[in-house]
């Protein structure tokens, strides 16, 4: 997924919770779902940020080659600023992008 194109808020905002329990119905199961989501989120923000940071992996510690590396910050700054993955997840969430499912809710047991 790209998450330089989301629509999630940088900064913390307040939800409404009658909102956000509305399809799980407890407030614990809704926060259990966001959060493995976002972990994964952090993950493969994570993974693409060490991918393109590889370019400029130097194994000799040369003092200039630091302050001169403008690209790579420019890369960081940039990862910094994106929404946290916390909030990517609750906005993924709000809008009904997030597949989940619990085995032991009624439903799922009547499907059995």
């Amino acid at each position: 997924m790209d998450y330089r194109k989301t629509n999630a808020p940088t900064t913390t905002m307040t939800r409404n919770m009658e909102l956000l329990t509305k399809d799980t119905g407890n407030v614990y199961e809704t926060v259990i779902i966001v959060g493995r989501r976002a972990n994964q989120i952090a993950v493969d923000m994570k993974q693409e940020l060490n991918k393109k940071l590889e370019e400029f992996a130097s194994y000799t510690d040369n003092l200039e080659e630091v302050f001169e590396n403008r690209e790579q910050i420019e890369i960081s700054k940039f990862y910094e600023r994106l929404p946290k993955p916390t909030l990517i997840a609750l906005q993924e969430f709000e809008e009904g992008k997030i597949y989940y499912r619990n085995p032991e809710s009624p439903a799922a047991k009547s499907k059995i």
